[in-house]
């Protein structure tokens, strides 16, 4: 399954982050997971900047799926650039994507995938109304 990204979707960040030897496997390329952990990366810092980070006591962002498409694999030495995107707001939720290029190769995307948000209530474990300052910042 491929899942592409949405044409009408707001930039609101822009992460550089170095490719790491240990993040190779066996062939010699970055492996699948470690794709993964740059979006997560990304967006976790992203919601660091906005003063999004969750509250085990209160509100906060949750992912309920993740994606990745793999266009070109990605090797030690280098840097790479995740653009963070959002899209979409709903009552409880929010998309947001990503591109991963590499510095050195600037608007080749070697990678794109994205995640569900969804604002959740930690002590009552359900989700809730997205508050509207975070509407604001995803429409």
């Amino acid at each position: 399954m491929k899942i592409e990204l949405p044409d009408n979707k707001k930039l609101v960040a822009e992460m550089t982050m170095p490719i790491r030897w240990g993040d190779m496997d066996a062939m010699g390329h970055v492996n699948n997971t470690v794709y993964f952990r740059y979006l997560e990366t990304a967006r976790i810092e992203w919601f660091r900047t906005i003063h999004c980070e969750p509250d085990p006591q209160g509100q906060g962002p949750v992912i309920v799926n993740a994606f990745c498409n793999f266009y070109k694999q990605l090797e030690y030495p280098g840097d790479v650039l995740v653009k963070t995107y959002v899209s979409d707001p709903g009552r409880t939720t929010f998309e947001s994507w990503h591109t991963i290029e590499r510095v050195d190769q600037p608007g080749l995307i070697s990678a794109a995938g994205g995640a569900t948000v969804i604002w959740v209530d930690f002590p009552q474990q359900k989700a809730v109304t997205l508050p509207d300052r975070m509407r604001q910042l995803v429409s």
